[in-house]
């Protein structure tokens, strides 16, 4: 009868080429080591897609099953399911193991094969569910575990060189989906139909950028009317018309990493109680991207953008923070909590970060103006003044389309 193992290594293939050089992968843990080392973990037990993509380049594809990075003092491995094959193996950086499913909770005993038992696990609090939390504590049998969840969140937060070229790229695309979109507004169009064109433009030109890269995840939400009104509302296949209002949504995601460009737009023409919030919501978004430099907290420059929306009675139509970091993350994935413009939020920016100002205000149906306005930019922290990587327009000069 044929053996059928645990777990193996199945290195088919060679390695490819991943988003970033070896160096950037090695300075990446080697900053995790030194947090572990500082709480001290033995290993870590990284289980998210985003710390994953972060530390080792491999993005998964769960369906339902769980995947790990482990990180010992000297070894970097990659858990993976067997329905992957040799996929994580060529692209991830270090080593690779993948597990079975001829036997029931393969993937812990992968997963002990590197950490071993006993000693203190590292372990991300903020995704391991309950159940495997236990099966953890079963398998490993830790002295203790400590959360990795906020550590690595700082981690990211603070950008490399080489991931800031990385977004800087994604700015670049979101903005070329951005065109795409412009040319396709016309009354009669249908929101799906000016979303594939800004997408399908987007995914073009990332395999013409990155032709050694994976390509998945890209998409645009283009709402109209009043599907306005939420900034993540889905698109529809509503029809535009004329003196409608417009939000115009583009993600393209490279390699795991999210960018976009989201602007208000109106369909032929607008009305003028429409205009006077428009560009009231247009004038925050430039006051608020002056704010962006180092020293100022989140809080300090929400406080501020209120303050602005308050002096012409528009705060109370604020429906969400002003802005948040950027790196792995999607819209089912990763989010560095600790770097948003909110009230709550005590972080202090430093040259390095990565943050859109996107302010929005929703006037409700039935009101003048009413609808969903939003624009989007991304920016650098420097030690100067902050540096906008996006190029798309804003406002009702270029904005006014179809």
């Amino acid at each position: 009868m044929t053996e059928r193992p645990e777990f193996h290594r199945f290195h088919n293939g060679d390695k490819v080429k991943l988003p970033f050089e070896d160096a950037e992968y090695e300075a990446r843990i080697a900053g995790l080591r030194d947090r572990m080392a500082n709480l001290g973990a033995r290993a870590a037990v990284l289980t998210s897609m985003h710390n994953i993509a972060y530390y080792s380049g491999f993005l998964y594809c769960a369906f339902g099953r769980p995947y790990a990075l482990v990180v010992t003092a000297d070894e970097c491995v990659t858990i993976s399911a067997g329905i992957d094959a040799g996929q994580p193996w060529r692209r991830c950086y270090g080593d690779n193991i993948t597990y079975t499913d001829w036997k029931r909770d393969n993937f812990w005993r992968a997963v002990r094969s590197v950490t071993g038992t006993g000693g203190i696990i590292g372990y991300e609090g903020d995704h391991l569910t309950v159940i495997q939390r236990d099966m953890m504590q079963d398998f490993l049998e830790p002295e203790g575990v400590i959360g990795l969840a906020q550590p690595t969140m700082r981690q990211r937060m603070m950008k490399s060189p080489a991931e800031i070229a990385l977004i800087r790229e994604g700015a670049r695309v979101a903005d070329v989906g951005g065109y795409a979109i412009r040319d396709a507004v016309r009354a009669g169009a249908r929101e799906i139909d000016v979303a594939m064109a800004g997408r399908d433009a987007m995914e073009m030109e990332i395999a013409r950028a990155f032709p050694d890269a994976e390509y998945r995840d890209t998409w645009v939400w283009f709402q109209s009317g009043p599907n306005t009104d939420g900034a993540h509302n889905p698109v529809t296949a509503r029809q535009l018309v004329p003196g409608d209002i417009a939000s115009l949504n583009t993600f393209p995601m490279i390699s795991g990493y999210y960018t976009a460009l989201e602007r208000t737009m109106f369909v032929e023409r607008v009305d003028p109680a429409s205009l006077k919030i428009w560009e009231a919501n247009v004038a925050a978004h430039v006051y608020g991207m002056s704010l962006l430099r180092p020293g100022i907290s989140c809080a300090e420059v929400t406080a501020k953008i209120n303050a602005f929306l308050e002096d012409r009675d528009l705060l109370q139509y604020r429906s969400f923070g002003y802005g948040h970091s950027f790196g792995v993350l999607s819209h089912y994935y990763g989010r560095e909590a600790g770097l948003e413009l909110r009230e709550d939020i005590d972080t202090v920016l430093e040259p390095g970060m990565v943050i859109s100002m996107e302010p929005m205000l929703t006037i409700p149906e039935g009101q003048p103006g009413a609808g969903g306005y939003r624009e989007h930019d991304i920016l650098i922290v420097t030690e100067d003044a902050p540096e906008n990587i996006t190029g798309y327009p804003y406002g009702p000069e270029f904005n006014v389309v179809g």
